[in-house]
C-alpha cells in the first residue's frame, strides 16, 4: 500500500482525501519511483475543480522527483537508483508511483530533489513560452502577469538573461519587490493602478512584443491592449477562470495580433522535445541564470491546505509537498 491524495468528487480543497491505495510493479516501458518531493501547481486545482475533466477517482498532482526503485521490461536509459523528475498528467500526490520511463528526466547531482520537483512544470512552461511560443531576444519588451508566482519568477529571470525588458503585474508591494529581485525591470500593482495605461506609459506608447498571461478571464482583454501591432498573446493559464467566447475580429482591430493557448503537454508530447526542453531548463538553473526558490513546503497529508493557500495567493515562488 502507498499513501496518496485522491479526488473522489470534484470541488474545493476539502475533496482532497489522504488515503492508502495498492501499487503494482512496473509494466513494460514503466518505472517505479519512490518520491522525495512533489510539485504543487495551479493546474492541480483545475483538475480538482473539474475545469480539466478526469475520470474519478484520481490521484492528484502532475509533477515530482525521486529515486527509481524498479524498472519494467523494455526500459532503456533509466535504471534502478537513478534520480529523476517528471511532469505527467495526474498520479503525482503519492509516496510512490509508476511512470512511463520516457517521461522521466535524469537530474544532475548539483540540483536537489526539492528544486527538481518544483521546477519541472513551471520551468519547462517558461522554456517553451520564451524559446518556442515567442522566441524572446535582446530588445524585446514583455509583460508577465502574476510575476511573483511560480512561473512568473522564472519568466522574469530567464527573460532578463535573454536581454528583454520585463514588466510584471503583482498584487502587493511585497510581491513587487520579489519580482524586481528576480529580474522584473518594472512592476505594476494591478489592483491599485490602471495597468494597461501603465504599460503604455512605461513603453512610451510602443507597448509589448508578447504578453504571458496565466491569469485568464480577469486580464485577457487588457492584455490584448498591451500588445504592439503583430504582437503575441500567450494565454497559458486560467487562474481567474476561463476566457469567454472571443470575437476574433478584435485581434484584427487591435493590430493583427497573434493569440495562442499553449500547454506544456503539447509542447513536450514527443519524448525528444521533452528531453530538449528539460535540458535547456537544467542548463539555466545549473548556471544560476534562473534560481528556483522553494518558499513553502507542506506534508503530503496537508495538500488541501496547500491548495487553499495557493488559491488565496498566499504563496510565492515554488511550493512542494513532502511524502
Amino acid at each position: 500500500m502507498v499513501a496518496v491524495v485522491r479526488v473522489h468528487q470534484t470541488g474545493g480543497p476539502e475533496v482532497l482525501r489522504y488515503e492508502d491505495v495498492p501499487i503494482k510493479e512496473p509494466g513494460a516501458g514503466e518505472i517505479k519511483i519512490k518520491q522525495t518531493a512533489i510539485g504543487l501547481n495551479y493546474i492541480d486545482t483545475y483538475f480538482r475543480t473539474g475545469l480539466y475533466p478526469a475520470a474519478l477517482p484520481f490521484i492528484a498532482g502532475n509533477e515530482g522527483a525521486g529515486v527509481v526503485t524498479a524498472v519494467g521490461p523494455g526500459v532503456k536509459g533509466v535504471k534502478k537508483g537513478d534520480r529523476v523528475a517528471y511532469v505527467f498528467t495526474l498520479g503525482g500526490y503519492a509516496a510512490e508511483r509508476l511512470l512511463p520511463a520516457d517521461r522521466a528526466v535524469k537530474i544532475p547531482p548539483k540540483i536537489d530533489d526539492k528544486t527538481a520537483a518544483a521546477m519541472m512544470l513551471k520551468g519547462m512552461t517558461a522554456q517553451y513560452l520564451l524559446r518556442r511560443v515567442h522566441k524572446v531576444k535582446k530588445g524585446d519588451t514583455i509583460l508577465v502577469h502574476a510575476a511573483a508566482g511560480g512561473v512568473g519568477l522564472i519568466l522574469c529571470q530567464w527573460a532578463k538573461a535573454l536581454g528583454a525588458t520585463v514588466i510584471g503585474t503583482v498584487s502587493t508591494p511585497q510581491k513587487a519587490e520579489l519580482a524586481k529581485k528576480h529580474g522584473a525591470h518594472h512592476t505594476i500593482l494591478y489592483n491599485q493602478e490602471n495597468w494597461v495605461a501603465r504599460v503604455a506609459e512605461i513603453t512610451k506608447g510602443k507597448k509589448c512584443d508578447v504578453v504571458y498571461d496565466g491569469v485568464g478571464k480577469a486580464t485577457f482583454m487588457g492584455s490584448l491592449d498591451c500588445l504592439r501591432p503583430l504582437g503575441m498573446m500567450a494565454l497559458y493559464g486560467n487562474a481567474s477562470g476561463p476566457v469567454d467566447a472571443l470575437n476574433t475580429g478584435l485581434l484584427a482591430q487591435k493590430g493583427s495580433l497573434f493569440l495562442t493557448r499553449p500547454t506544456l503537454f503539447t509542447y513536450t508530447a514527443n519524448p525528444k522535445d521533452l528531453q530538449k526542453t528539460a535540458k535547456d531548463l537544467i542548463d539555466v538553473v545549473s548556471k544560476k541564470k534562473v534560481k528556483i526558490e522553494v518558499n513553502q513546503t507542506y506534508a503530503l497529508k496537508d495538500a488541501a491546505q496547500a491548495h487553499r493557500d495557493l488559491e488565496a495567493r498566499r504563496t510565492t515562488g515554488q511550493t512542494v509537498l513532502i511524502p
